[in-house]
């Protein structure tokens, strides 16, 4: 079966959520959008409120123009050839037109001059300022302003963490999900995973992620038939060549022949249990055993001289001949890879066996036992690298946890050989049902 290969994502990279980065972009829009609308604002009523100026100025001096025409007293601060008067303003009304002009006062705030020529060949002008009311009119107006651009960048950003929490929670169940095919959960679909009425990219994601996990099981249940209906079609004849073996005359020929058929049939009874366990239709046969009594026994019985303690006694529910083909699993590759002395240990639902030797390869640490991997060269003397293969796969069956590490003085760096090789087998509290599950077991007080 072929090994997928991670990327493998640098410990210092920067984890953000998608929803405050969704919210992040919407409160940078909305604030981009409310400063330009502002400022769009801002302006255009400047420019009507000074018009509005210059227009009331306008009626103003032709009002004025009236009442002087008519001998009457000037109205309004209407001045006759005010000294005062802008150039450019002059040179409008020299032209024999009634103009408007705005120039920049003290403090910045404008000055609204109005003008026009009078009959007599003397000039008519009105001069005011920017009215308090427009200036207090202009600050109220920029004050709602930026509340309302603050308002606007506030709900974008509450905006952004809801549609941002709705599709991360999406991602994350999605995530979820693929994480658990990739476990090797075959029932579990993406799709249905996320729910949800809405449609959108998410929803093709996780087709994609589907339709992926379904092709690639398939290819590898096909993989597992061709592995399995090779090693049975092998069985016959291998079977045929011990028995041919053991009738040739004692010798040593004889012996390698039967030493190398024995060899080959062992190869052929674990590539079909590998076959069996990754077929995933294995069930436990439960039974209640006491856990230290049953090590005990099994590891006398196969190597007396190893050493077996028991620091803690515990009933536990499990297939007892799966737990002995993992047991004897791990003896066996301590005997074959480390070095004497082989130490067992049980305590509660826990069985650890050491060994001390150079320690299992990185690789195994890593990445768990590969088929046909059998390590380091210092580990790799003999064996096909089926064993812990198939004592993970019974591990699987049982529902319990095998995990592996090496042995080294305290603090001491990677580089140091290791003292020993550890495999420690966790059962569960909870044995698995006939159907491979766990039983749900009622609250407390309900």
């Amino acid at each position: 079966m072929r090994r997928f290969l991670r990327r493998v994502i640098p410990d210092d990279a920067i984890r953000t959520g998608l929803r405050w980065k969704l919210s992040a972009a919407i409160a940078l829009v909305g604030a981009m959008v409310a400063i330009a609308l502002s400022l769009v604002v801002h302006n255009a009523a400047s420019v009507s409120m000074l018009n509005n100026s210059r227009d009331l100025a306008d009626e103003r001096i032709q009002v004025a123009q009236r009442m002087y025409e008519s001998g009457r007293t000037l109205a309004f601060g209407v001045k006759v050839d005010d000294p005062t008067i802008p150039q450019d303003l002059l040179d409008k009304v020299a032209e024999g037109r009634r103009a408007t002009y705005v120039s920049e006062g003290a403090h910045g705030v404008p000055d609204i001059w109005a003008a026009l020529p009078l009959k007599d060949g003397r000039v008519l002008s009105l001069h005011t300022r920017f009215t308090d009311r427009g200036a207090e009119v202009m600050k109220d107006l920029d004050q709602a302003l930026l509340i309302g651009s603050i308002a606007v960048v506030l709900g974008g950003s509450a905006l952004g963490v809801l549609i941002g929490g709705q599709l991360s929670g999406r991602l994350r169940k999605a995530a979820a999900a693929a994480n658990r095919v990739a476990a090797g959960d075959a029932h579990v679909r993406v799709r249905e995973a996320i729910g949800g009425v809405v449609r959108d990219e998410t929803d093709d994601l996780a087709r994609a992620v589907d339709a992926m996990a379904d092709a690639l099981q398939q290819r590898l249940e096909a993989e597992r038939r061709v592995t399995a209906d090779i090693a049975h079609e092998l069985r016959t004849p291998v079977t045929g060549l011990l028995t041919a073996a053991e009738l040739l005359p004692p010798g040593r020929p004889t012996e390698l022949v039967l030493d190398r058929a024995k060899a080959m049939r062992t190869l052929v009874e674990d590539v079909l249990e590998v076959a069996r366990l990754d077929g995933a239709s294995e069930r436990a046969e439960l039974q209640d055993i006491m856990l230290g009594e049953f090590v005990s026994r099994r590891v006398a019985a196969r190597d007396p001289d190893t050493k077996v303690r028991v620091i803690h006694e515990s009933e536990v529910t499990t297939d007892p001949r799966r737990l002995e083909r993992v047991l004897f699993n791990l003896l066996a590759n301590a005997a074959r890879h480390g070095k004497p002395p082989i130490e067992v240990s049980v305590e509660g639902r826990v069985i650890r066996v050491r060994d001390h030797g150079p320690g299992f390869p990185e690789e195994l640490l890593a990445d768990g036992p590969q088929r046909f991997r059998t390590g380091r060269s210092d580990r790799s003397g003999v064996g096909h690298g089926l064993g812990l293969t198939i004592a993970a796969g019974q591990a699987r069956v049982l529902g319990a946890r095998l995990t592996f590490r090496n042995i080294r003085p305290g603090g001491a760096p990677e580089e140091i050989p290791a003292e020993g090789a550890v495999a420690v087998l966790w059962l569960p509290e909870h044995a698995p049902t006939n159907t491979g599950s766990f039983p749900i077991l009622p609250l407390s007080g309900g």
